[in-house]
């Protein structure tokens, strides 16, 4: 399994944040585009098949990308 480094997770992180936005305000199928991409590619940094799992995987490999009132871990 490739691993990224924190730079480059927090980078994709917030590219994705900022696109979601983006595309919630009446973004174009590019944007949704562009956030599919991101999304595959942190699913293969971590090893994982959806979004969901990705995005915990990071934050939990780097606790200064979670929220401060997210748990670490989900029962």
């Amino acid at each position: 399994m490739l691993t990224g480094r924190p730079a480059v997770l927090n980078s994709l992180l917030e590219r994705y944040e900022r696109l979601r936005v983006m595309y919630a305000e009446g973004g174009s199928s590019e944007v949704r585009q562009r956030m599919d991409d991101i999304a595959r590619t942190l699913c293969t940094f971590t090893g994982t098949k959806d979004f969901d799992s990705a995005l915990l995987a990071v934050r939990s490999r780097h606790p200064g990308n979670r929220a401060k009132d997210e748990p670490l871990l989900v029962n």
